[in-house]
């Protein structure tokens, strides 16, 4: 049996249970117990607060966890990322009131800064050479400016309506996160065989979300030209259509390529175009 922690509420809960299901595991937790177990996987799911999943595995209490970067670098434990997952992004940032005239990071030189990110910050401003006081508070740390806490903030952002709403303004981004995997050392064989098990169909699930199929008629001057264009995994599927000189042309089109491809598709005298999710993508 593999034990997981995922965050036991929040967006990055979501789609962590999300995931889990698109890899066909079926865990069932309607009364919102910390714990609970796969009904069709080896796998025992700890429901925590995202605080305390690095030191869980870190401590081998459970085997494997799910969270923001942002989080593992903060806690400083002793744990392994296995997977990035590609969800729950966001980045890090420091923040002024809107009426600050921002020069530059020197700014912050001999002010204070708000944050729950205190090594991350403190790393990142020895980095830039910037001697600046930092001051750690657990939450709320976007009001710190507006009674005299701090100069300044320095914390997640996501799409920056917070900020706004309290009146500050993102001024620099110090890094960026996502949801990763993160694993405990010295796995045993058993735990890891089955931990492999699991990163397989993560991994079919996410290359399924990075990747579109497309199915489009052609004519058959055009084929060549449209094949280098659509690679595919291998190479495209090509069937012959009843109207003579076209050809049905089938293949696997990368989602942040998507419009690109389209453009160029159409300038070879590509009609027809339909473009399909991919479910599952074993490569």
């Amino acid at each position: 049996m593999l034990r997981i922690a995922i965050q036991k509420s929040g967006r990055l809960s979501e789609k962590s249970n999300a995931l889990l299901k698109e890899c066909g595991i079926q865990v069932e937790n309607g009364n919102k117990k910390l714990k609970a177990q796969a009904r069709n996987f080896p796998l025992e799911v700890m429901y925590l607060r995202d605080d305390d999943i690095p030191q869980y595995v870190a401590d081998g209490v459970v085997d494997v966890g799910i969270l923001g970067e942002n989080g593992i670098l903060e806690k400083e434990k002793a744990v392994e990322v296995i997977q990035p997952l590609g969800f729950a992004k966001c980045r890090l940032s420091l923040a002024v009131s809107k009426e600050v005239n921002y020069t530059g990071i020197q700014y912050f030189e001999g002010r204070k800064i708000a944050t729950s990110y205190p090594k991350i910050l403190k790393r990142h401003l020895d980095k830039l050479g910037v001697n600046a006081e930092v001051e750690e508070i657990s939450g709320s740390v976007e009001i710190a400016p507006s009674i005299g806490l701090a100069d300044g903030v320095f914390d997640i952002v996501s799409t920056g309506s917070t900020l706004m709403t309290n009146g500050l303004k993102e001024v620099e981004t110090l890094m960026r996160s996502q949801a990763v995997m993160i694993a405990t050392p010295n796995l045993s064989e058993e735990r890891q065989l089955i931990l492999e098990k699991l990163l397989f169909r993560i991994k079919a699930v996410k290359s399924a979300d990075q990747n579109k199929y497309i199915l489009l008629n052609a004519p058959n001057s055009a084929v060549e030209e449209i094949c280098n264009i659509l690679p595919g995994m291998k190479s495209p599927t090509i069937l012959p259509l009843a109207r003579e000189g076209w050809s049905s042309i089938h293949s696997v089109v990368k989602e942040d390529e998507f419009w690109e491809v389209i453009d160029n598709l159409q300038g070879y005298g590509a009609e027809g175009i339909l473009v399909v999710p991919i479910e599952k993508m074993i490569i």
